[in-house]
């Protein structure tokens, strides 16, 4: 369409000049105008054509040339910013004319361009906040070559180290602050004043004299730690005289200070604590000196308690005893009291967990032996109520309970000895020692009691008195059986009462040793028995006697207790 356009205008412009120059002939042939004088005006209109259209085409090849110079140009200059941008070379795209070529060329060169001053734009921004985070945190900067273009990949990288730098520094900022504070906390509380210049540093106000380097957290960190240690010091040392000027008040008895001046030290330092309590010390000490005997008598009365606690026997509180039994009271007899006193108390303080385990071995110990006590009591069967399988249940507990803490005593007792290098003593003895003897001496107090029950079993029975037995009935003595110790066996015993031609009845019943002689009812049977009876051993020979819980006996008995029970005198005689 635009072919056949330009065609038109090209055929148009051929008429109008035929048209013209029509116009000219006519006017020149109305003037009158000679052929020469026509011939000239012709050259001269041809001349101006020819001119004019020349010039044209000048300006034309001109522009054509400028075209294709700024294609040449805009080319390089592409290829360059392509590398320096370190994006794909510019595609051509094909059958395209000189006029887009050069426009699209141009288009994508101000393109690049643009992204090339947006990225050192950036990139200037991003290395100055780099450079301050740097030298803030005395860390190394992110390396890119000065005069060059960053790619993306770069300037993603730098924005992430930035981005990281800025964490780092909000996070060391916090753990300055932090440790700033709790240095400037301490010092306060300790009433410590700055000595170095790191200590004036750290609780100055300002908050840029530091730099955030790793050497000056480390440094702060070691700085609060040794401030953490002095302040322990300084509160032990305090607690120590706030020990030693009560232990001195008790010891005087004095009437305790008024209390506003050590509320004021309360809310003091720990230096103006320290010195306040110290001061106190020392006057009651001067004290002291003045009352020496009752010093003394007082310390004595307090290594005595601290003695019986650690179970100290005779042997350990022989060394001291020349001091303890001295009346002739000095300065320096109160001094080796003193570190007598201290040397108990530091030992009860290391030895306290060994010496509760003993003491509740010891309480678990006198519960046993009371359980002991109770189980050779045979009136202890009458007691109702569950009462019995209750004492059961804890004698059991006891007994499982007690090998358990002497194997920890002993674990105790073989890791204090390893570490101190000694023995530990109880009583003088070693504390398995000490409980082997306790068991020992348990064993031969049972065997004693129980050759004290036979000797008096024997001579009972020299001299029981036979009991009666009604006319006509036969009884024998049933067999004695044998049973373990501690152990209830139970017997049957049965009386058979019978007549010719009539019913018979028996009651079986149940024996256990040490059981209180329960009295003996006869049963009233409605027709005479001429026959003789039957003897309770022949009677019970062919029944096998069966043991039985305690819970099972306590139901039989309720169950016999309740009903009409018929009791002879072999019975009687054998509970």
């Amino acid at each position: 369409m635009s072919c056949r356009r330009s065609e038109a205008l090209a055929f148009s412009l051929v008429t109008e000049i035929n048209h013209a120059m029509a116009r000219l002939v006519d006017i020149w042939d109305s003037i009158g105008i000679m052929e020469e004088q026509r011939v000239e005006r012709m050259q001269t209109v041809k001349k101006h054509i020819d001119g004019l259209l020349h010039s044209m085409i000048m300006e034309e090849e001109t522009l054509r040339h400028r075209i294709r110079t700024d294609i040449i140009s805009s080319q390089k200059q592409l290829d360059t910013l392509c590398l320096e941008l370190t994006v794909e070379p510019y595609k051509f795209e094909e059958d395209l004319t000189v006029l887009q070529l050069e426009k699209n060329l141009r288009c994508h060169v101000d393109s690049l361009l643009k992204e090339k001053n947006e990225r050192l734009s950036e990139l200037s921004d991003l290395k100055k906040q780099d450079e301050e985070l740097c030298v803030t945190l005395c860390a190394t900067p992110y390396y890119i070559p000065s005069g060059s273009v960053p790619s993306r990949t770069q300037l993603q990288e730098l924005r992430e180290h930035v981005e990281k730098l800025g964490k780092e520094k909000e996070s060391r900022v916090k753990v300055f602050s932090g440790l700033r504070e709790d240095i400037r906390t301490l010092m306060d509380e300790m009433g410590h004043e700055p000595e170095s210049s790191l200590e004036r540093e750290s609780i100055c106000p300002d908050t840029d004299i530091f730099l955030l380097t790793h050497d000056n957290i480390k440094a702060l960190k070691l700085l609060l730690s040794q401030l953490k240690m002095k302040k322990e010091t300084l509160v032990s040392a305090r607690d120590k005289l706030k020990e030693r000027a009560t232990s001195l008040w008790n010891r005087l008895s004095c009437p305790e200070p008024e209390g506003e001046v050590f509320r004021e030290a309360a809310m003091s330092t720990l230096s103006d604590d320290i010195r306040r309590w110290r001061g106190c010390v020392e006057n009651l000490e001067k004290l002291q000196m003045a009352r020496l005997e009752e010093v003394v008598d007082k310390v004595r009365q307090e290594i005595l308690i601290l003695w019986d606690k650690c179970m100290c026997g005779p042997e350990q509180r022989e060394p001291f005893n020349v001091h303890f039994c001295d009346n002739h009271y000095t300065e320096e007899l109160l001094s080796l009291h003193d570190t007598e006193l201290l040397r108990m108390m530091a030992f009860y303080e290391a030895a306290q967990p060994i010496l509760e385990d003993l003491e509740k071995w010891k309480r678990n110990w006198a519960l046993f032996q009371e359980f002991e006590r109770k189980a050779a009591d045979p009136n202890r069967f009458s007691n109702r109520g569950g009462s019995l399988l209750k004492e059961s249940k804890d004698r059991a507990k006891v007994q499982k309970l007690l090998p358990k803490l002497e194997e920890e005593l002993k674990g105790h007792v073989e890791e204090w000895e390893k570490n101190k290098g000694s023995f530990f003593l109880v009583q003088g003895q070693r504390i398995m020692d000490f409980i082997s003897s306790q068991w020992e001496e348990h064993r031969l107090l049972k065997d004693k009691e129980k050759n004290e029950r036979m000797t008096k079993k024997t001579e009972i029975s020299q001299f029981k008195t036979p009991t009666k037995r009604p006319l006509g009935a036969t009884y024998t003595t049933p067999n004695k059986i044998k049973k373990a110790p501690n152990q209830l066996a139970p017997r049957t015993a049965t009386v058979n009462s019978s007549g010719s031609g009539s019913s018979c009845s028996s009651t079986t019943f149940l024996c256990v040793p040490g059981r209180p002689q329960l009295s003996a009812k006869r049963s009233k049977t409605t027709e005479a028995s001429s026959a003789p009876r039957v003897p309770l051993q022949d009677f019970n020979s062919d029944k096998k006697l069966v043991p039985m819980s305690y819970s099972a006996f306590t139901s039989e008995l309720s169950k016999k207790a309740n009903s009409d029970a018929v009791f002879n005198s072999t019975v009687r005689d054998m509970l």
